[in-house]
């Protein structure tokens, strides 16, 4: 059992999670970057250096408050390709549907377990979790972000135009859970984003103020033009996210910001186009943009694979 030893925290050690990109050290995270490029280059199995220590048969628990395609897969995959195995347990198959606690969960799960990855409706559960756990915790989508999504997204960017540093990106439509990690991602990588969506649906004021006086160079508008031009990237996102019950009326608000080709024609020559799928087409996006050849979007799909595998690495001790 020296195995469970070795990859848990001891007392006066926190374990790494993954909770937020901007809670990560620029370094770090440019390591987990460089070794996300490493491992697609590898194929299916790691190379020995960048194999975390332990890991051969260590479990990730992956727990779902949210049906997932995405984060389901290729985090399962991730961690049978470093070596490991999987478990996953949906919320009815957990008795915090019953009303056993986070805090108590977290504890439990920690002596069974190496790593959790959750999937949760509240940011603030994850933070419990986090809290009370001894191994390793990862966000794999809350109600506040989605640091595995950016992830990804940057390392398909870097794979058509080189280091994100000092590019510019541009968002387009609601200013959800993948702009707020978005916006940590262009304080911690040093590059230029642009928000573009209505005032209603604008992320967090205290979000653009923490990650401007962290030295982002984030710029909202509610002019799509403006935010597209001289973009690198455009990136944009379903209108409507799981458990939102206000269709209509935010359908309404973000018919002016759908990406189509004129809005395209605005960023940079050979700009890519980003979706964190799944996409709605004829609503965010045109078909002839998801579709069309600046469209990186399943490649985009494929990287949460490859971003995933090197988080999973960093966190279980790896890439030091």
């Amino acid at each position: 059992m020296q195995r469970r030893v070795d990859l848990k925290a001891s007392a006066t050690q926190r374990p790494r999670h993954f909770i937020n990109i901007d809670a990560i050290a620029a370094d770090d995270l440019r390591k987990i970057m460089d070794a996300a490029h490493e491992l697609k280059k590898a194929g299916k199995r790691a190379p020995e250096h960048l194999q975390p220590p332990g890991v051969p048969d260590a479990v990730l628990a992956m727990i779902f408050e949210k049906p997932s395609t995405r984060t389901r897969v290729s985090f399962d995959v991730a961690m049978r390709q470093l070596g490991g195995q999987t478990i996953v347990l949906n919320h009815g198959d957990l008795q915090l549907g019953r009303g056993e606690s986070v805090a108590d969960t977290a504890r439990v799960l920690s002596r069974y377990v190496d790593a959790i990855m959750l999937r949760a409706n509240s940011h603030d559960s994850l933070l419990e979790f986090a809290e009370y756990a001894t191994i390793p915790v990862i966000n794999g989508l809350t109600d506040m972000s989605h640091p595995c999504q950016v992830m990804a997204d940057i390392m398909t960017f870097e794979e058509s135009h080189g280091d994100v540093t000092g590019q510019k990106i541009a968002w387009v439509g609601d200013g959800n859970n993948v702009a707020t990690s978005w916006m940590h991602a262009a304080a911690q990588f040093n590059f230029k984003l642009a928000i573009a969506c209505p005032g209603q649906l604008r992320p967090e004021k205290a979000t653009i103020d923490a990650v401007r006086a962290a030295g982002a160079e984030v710029e909202v508008t509610d002019d799509p033009e403006e935010a597209v031009r001289g973009s690198n990237c455009v990136v944009t996102d379903t209108w409507v996210s799981m458990g939102q019950t206000d269709e209509g009326y935010r359908k309404q608000l973000l018919a002016p910001f759908a990406v189509d080709g004129a809005l395209m024609k605005k960023a940079q020559k050979g700009a890519v186009f980003m979706h964190c799928l799944p996409a709605y087409r004829g609503h965010e996006v045109a078909e002839d943009v998801i579709d069309g050849p600046q469209s990186v979007v399943f490649d985009e799909a494929e990287n949460r694979l490859h971003a995933q595998k090197a988080i999973l690495a960093w966190c279980l001790g790896g890439l030091a």
